[in-house]
């Protein structure tokens, strides 16, 4: 694979988002981004992969249910694989939808990119979400990281430093570069004291960050909505809380004295052009231009 690339600007070319659901999915933020990018991209299913191979079925049980023409029928959980168009720019998206697997890791991250290469991947991405010391009142922090030095420069990433256990993404990620293709994570951290699914705001803050990788707008639909009634709940619940209240009101004054450097002039800049991106396309307009 060629490695000329341009100095700036978003991903193309085929891309695969990946989010996995159990340990590298706080709150079900990541799995539920790419639930949402499914829906509002009219993706479509053209594989999966037989989960006999990687699953215990006693941990991640299959479910049974009436289908619309009475039979019963078991949905086994398994790893979805979808493609989409990106509406502004064409090009081609590859959403994998799964649940962490319980076995043969090796090669359940060797068939995946098997798929993704015959879809003509070049780049994985891979979302996760984790629990953090964050307060539920502030901008959910997401980190973009990559190994890749020009993929660094070419979007502003962050070198990947993480050492320690990792789960599927992480192994995901590596087998990705191993083999050529161009890899980055993208994680959002989750307020621990409010870690049950759903999580909207931090699902919503990862779909902004992947807009700025990809340079295409997600039409956002209700999220922004859900994301104000989930914080205003955890504001009410805090509120019958002493000591929550206290302990929120701790991490908003760390978090407020933590990024004042960061209140920069390319910081604010950063924030204005997405503003302008959002009022150029206007109340219920589908994707625009970037």
């Amino acid at each position: 694979m060629s490695d000329a690339l341009p100095a700036l600007g978003p991903l193309r070319g085929p891309v695969m988002l990946a989010a996995f659901e159990g340990w590298n999915d706080a709150g079900a933020a990541a799995t539920q981004a790419l639930v949402h990018l499914h829906e509002v991209w009219a993706a479509e299913q053209v594989d999966e992969l037989d989960p006999e191979d990687y699953h215990d079925f006693q941990v991640n049980r299959p479910t049974i249910a009436l289908a619309d023409d009475g039979r019963r029928e078991i949905t086994w959980p398994t790893t979805a694989i979808a493609v989409a168009s990106r509406p502004t720019s064409g090009d081609n998206v590859v959403l994998v939808h799964g649940i962490e697997p319980s076995m043969r890791w090796r090669r359940y991250c060797a068939e995946l990119l098997d798929v993704a290469d015959r879809l003509g991947v070049t780049t994985v991405v891979t979302l996760g979400a984790l629990l953090a010391d964050v307060p539920h009142t502030r901008p959910i922090p997401v980190t973009a990281t990559s190994d890749d030095p020009q993929l660094q420069d070419r979007l502003g990433l962050d070198a990947n430093t993480y050492e320690g256990p990792t789960g599927i993404v992480g192994v995901l990620q590596h087998e990705a570069q191993r083999r050529g293709m161009r890899s980055l994570s993208v994680w959002g951290a989750v307020p621990h004291y409010v870690a049950h699914p759903p999580s909207p705001k931090a699902t919503l803050a990862l779909l902004v960050r992947l807009e700025e990788l990809l340079g295409e707008p997600v039409p956002l639909g209700d999220l922004t909505e859900d994301a104000e009634a989930w914080q205003h709940g955890v504001d009410e619940l805090a509120a019958e809380d002493a000591e929550i209240a206290e302990y929120v009101a701790q991490l908003e004054e760390a978090k407020d004295t933590a990024e004042l450097p960061e209140a920069t002039g390319e910081a604010i800049a950063r924030e204005f052009e997405r503003y302008l991106r959002r009022r150029d396309r206007g109340p219920g307009s589908g994707p625009g231009g970037t």
